[in-house]
């Protein structure tokens, strides 16, 4: 039987624990329960006490902007001291399923912080009839917060965000940190209780977080997947993590709901996927980069994408994920750079003046020839390094970045330049910017878009361009669809954009179009 230890001033919480089932309870409790008001000193003595326990520690709040410290204090568990009985119940029973994870697992986890397979097995003890899904949640510009106010005080959102997903789950789910800024959650419910409760989760994540004496608000993307008739786990969580990918390209909604599972768990796909490559049918569209002091287009990114003839057009994420499974990650990246390359090295007239950025992932990064094997795909393309920009994406988590920082100079040494692209993405910017060789920094379309949303959203902006400026890089903000945006992007002093003010992806003719002076 679950035992809840409750502290001082909590006693009126005895009946609502009895309802429960469970049973008051002293050291050795699963829960433990104090409220804020006795004090930092109690608060974080029961933070250690519970650690010590392997308990839970639920703290009751005055204001939901103390959140932070309790969280500091040891709290694995928080809720307004005046909520509703229903309210205090889940958090109850939250802490309650805390308590045996960690006492199961045999280690300390605070709310917020990385787990261990936790969703695999919790849906794999699930009867494959009933009805389950798992999210995959990527707090967006949260780098930008680490660079305005800090590491703890990422480390403290993170912590908050975590509590209040964890505050709209059912009883039967399960939460826990997944790569860099992100959670993944698995529950059991249908598909119109999960709809209801990633609502709440983007409405809870959407509220300012408070640190300390600041605010600080972040972006969202959600990718979700409900689980089919026979599907595997594997197939399910990797279905939510594409689905979070074409989410977090940042053209429309923010949650993406995965569709049916490919035949073989995406085996189709990727034999396709094969084929396409041996019959060139994935092509090369082209954004372009405007200069904002001149207005002139004098870059494009190369970006990929193939019309398949039963899921429609798939972009570059897409690509990747079904490629990944088939292992043909490497060969899917190279046969794009190449693509990309010959077809820059090919124009003439206007054309030939202009840069080309292409993606190269962290896998590229991690091959021992990756530098001589990119210089002599440069060279058979006929095209002048000087004309070429090659972009690491920031989300592609490169793991040895002085092994990779080595590379990429020797990229430089024979003329190319380096970019960041998609920053402010992810966990590790601020690591890159330190540790690569680098010429551009491309600011994400989330930080971009945010700067119309008020003062502190353009202090976030204006202090990414100047760390920019301080490195010596020039920085392209993605995603400028107005000139409004523009605008205040060039008084911050931002250098290149590219979105849809000027044009999203193009083919080579209206590329053409576009250098000569003609709207689209």
């Amino acid at each position: 039987m679950t035992e809840v230890a409750l502290g001082s001033g909590c006693e009126p919480l005895t009946d609502l624990v009895r309802s429960l089932g469970w049973q008051a309870g002293g050291d050795t409790a699963d829960v433990r329960v104090i409220c804020a008001a006795a004090g930092p000193e109690a608060v974080a003595a029961e933070g250690v006490a519970a650690a010590r326990a392997r308990a839970a520690l639920v703290v009751l709040l005055a204001r939901e902007e103390n959140a932070a410290a309790a969280y500091e204090a040891g709290a694995t568990h928080v809720c307004l001291a005046g909520a509703a009985p229903d309210v205090l119940c889940v958090t109850l029973r939250l802490a309650a399923r805390h308590a045996r994870r960690l006492r199961g697992a045999g280690q300390f986890r605070r709310a917020g912080e990385p787990g261990e397979g936790g969703v695999e097995r919790f849906v794999e003890t699930l009867p494959t009839d009933e009805p389950v899904a798992v999210a995959v949640i990527s707090i967006t510009r949260f780098d930008t917060v680490n660079v305005a106010y800090g590491r703890a005080a990422g480390d403290s959102l993170l912590r908050q965000a975590g509590a209040r997903i964890a505050l709209t789950l059912p009883a039967a789910a399960v939460i826990e940190r997944d790569n860099g800024a992100g959670f993944i959650i698995a529950l059991r419910e249908d598909a119109a209780g999960t709809s209801a409760r990633i609502a709440a989760m983007e409405i809870a994540l959407g509220r300012r977080f408070s640190l300390g004496e600041e605010e600080a608000s972040v972006g969202v993307r959600i990718g979700l997947a409900h689980r089919w008739p026979g599907e595997s786990v594997a197939s399910l969580v990797r279905r939510a993590r594409d689905a979070l990918a074409l989410a977090s390209t940042g053209e429309g909604a923010a949650v993406r709901i995965a569709g049916q599972p490919l035949a073989g768990n995406g085996i189709d796909l990727a034999a396709d996927l094969h084929r396409a490559m041996d019959r060139g049918e994935i092509d090369i569209l082209f954004q372009p980069q405007v200069e904002i002091a001149s207005d002139r287009i004098v870059g494009v990114e190369a970006l990929a994408r193939w019309e398949h003839p039963r899921h429609g057009v798939l972009g570059a994420s897409t690509l990747f994920a079904a490629a990944a499974r088939a292992g043909l990650g490497l060969p899917l990246s190279e046969h794009i750079q190449s693509l990309a390359l010959r077809r820059a090295g090919a124009w003439s007239g206007a054309l030939a003046e202009l840069r080309v950025a292409v993606n190269v992932t962290a896998t590229d990064l991690a091959r021992a020839d990756f530098a001589a094997h990119f210089m002599a795909m440069v060279d058979q393309a006929g095209i002048a390094p000087q004309r070429v920009t090659v972009e690491v994406t920031e989300s592609g988590m490169v793991t040895d970045l002085p092994l990779a920082a080595e590379r990429l100079q020797q990229l430089r040494g024979a003329g190319l330049k380096v970019a960041i692209d998609d920053f402010g993405t992810g966990y590790s910017s601020l690591a890159y910017l330190k540790a690569l060789p680098l010429d551009y920094l491309k600011i994400d379309r989330s930080i971009t878009q945010d700067i119309m949303g008020g003062p502190r959203a353009r202090v976030v902006v204006s202090g990414v361009i100047a760390i920019a400026a301080g490195l010596g890089l020039r920085t392209i903000a993605e995603g400028v669809e107005s000139v409004a945006e523009r605008d205040l992007l060039a008084s911050e002093g931002c250098d290149l954009y590219q979105g849809f003010l000027r044009a999203g992806p193009v083919d080579e003719m209206t590329l053409a179009r576009l250098i000569g002076g003609e709207s689209i």
